[in-house]
């Protein structure tokens, strides 16, 4: 059946929308540049309460599988795609785009004219939409920006869990989290906890933890200024490491500032520079608030890694605690190939920690 997206500043695209939306959906309207990887984007929480524009014209020609979860199920609010594959052609494939969207019920668009319609997100940047039926009906304006919604909420635990068995113990606060990450971790021989993102300090000090990892998670990181004070204690404590989300946390808990880009940086194409070596390296990412660089208070953090782009923010380290982050997504794809190093050095830290306490 034919439908529509309907932009905030009244633009409107047509196309054909899946069975999966009987009801208008609302949502900030963003783009993804990679290739592939749709999978990956459909089931990652920093992507929810977003309605995700690829920009590839064709999606979906190796399938939808059952392993390649980042959560127990699809996040986006909306896909839009100019052509979704008909046929799959990876032998693991068990289903469409289509149909995994459909079975999700996430509404999907196709036929649309996205290269216009990126062309306009880039000149006027995210902004709410509503995938709908009836464009002369709904009223835009109507949509909550997602920078006052309480997302994390939404996709975080409600209860610890627990997995592998390693030698390491890393605490995982959840924003939202990627599999992935602990996935990396687990196959580095650690265990991990991942906790709610309120958990208190003493309840984090009685699992014993020799690290944090401070997750991804969708929206707004000044949602959480409540929680700044307890997270800038945590990783005065623990060795840390924040991803994505959790870098801005940390970030903000010592006395930093975020923005909000224009159109944020979503894609598995973005070169990164570590200011330390000067290597370049490729990377995931998926986020629409940055670290502003003059708002960073003198004598606490160095700025590691910087996009070569626009020369936004991608890492900090700690000037006297074991505190390191990134913006980037060291365990997505492209990742291992180019940053997992993050994590051994992240380890590495915990080594040393463990030493220091051996001979202290």
């Amino acid at each position: 059946m034919k439908g529509y997206i309907k932009l905030e500043n009244e633009e409107v695209f047509e196309g054909t929308i899946n069975a999966a939306s009987q009801e208008d959906v609302y949502g900030e309207i963003v783009f993804f540049t990679g290739m592939t990887g749709y999978q990956e984007v459909m089931t990652d929480p920093s992507f929810h309460g977003q309605i995700v524009v690829f920009t590839y014209p064709l999606i979906g020609n190796y399938g939808w599988n059952e392993t390649d979860y980042e959560s127990v199920h699809p996040q986006p609010a909306g896909l839009v795609i100019s052509e979704a594959a008909p046929e799959v052609f990876h032998y693991e494939a068990k289903q469409t785009i289509k149909e995994a969207a459909e079975k999700a019920g996430i509404p999907l668009i196709t036929g649309i004219d996205t290269r216009s319609l990126v062309k306009s997100i880039r000149e006027k940047g995210d902004m709410g939409a509503v995938l709908t039926a009836s464009p002369s009906q709904v009223n835009v304006r109507e949509y909550e920006p997602i920078g006052e919604q309480m997302l994390i909420d939404e996709v975080a635990v409600k209860e610890p869990s627990a997995s592998g068995n390693g030698e390491e113990h890393i605490v995982l606060l959840d924003f939202g989290y990627k599999q992935s990450m602990v996935r990396r971790l687990n196959e580095k021989g650690c265990k991990v906890t991942v906790v709610p993102y309120d958990t208190e300090e003493e309840e984090i000090a009685a699992l014993k933890p020799d690290g944090l990892l401070f997750s991804n998670g969708p929206g707004n990181p000044k949602q959480l200024t409540p929680l700044l004070q307890r997270y800038r204690s945590l990783s005065q404590t623990y060795p840390s490491l924040g991803i994505c989300l959790g870098h801005q946390l940390l970030a903000l808990a010592y006395g930093g500032d975020t923005e909000k880009l224009r159109f944020g940086h979503r894609g598995a194409n973005q070169p990164v520079q570590d200011t330390h070596s000067n290597r370049v390296f490729m990377t995931s990412q998926n986020h629409s608030y940055v670290v502003k660089e003059d708002s960073l208070p003198a004598g606490e953090f160095t700025i590691q890694y910087k996009n070569i782009n626009d020369q936004s923010i991608e890492g900090l380290s700690h000037m006297t605690h074991d505190i390191t982050t990134v913006q980037f997504h060291p365990e997505a794809h492209p990742g291992p190939a180019d940053s997992e190093e993050i994590f051994d050095q992240f380890l590495e830290q915990l080594k040393n920690k463990g030493r220091e306490k051996t001979y202290a």
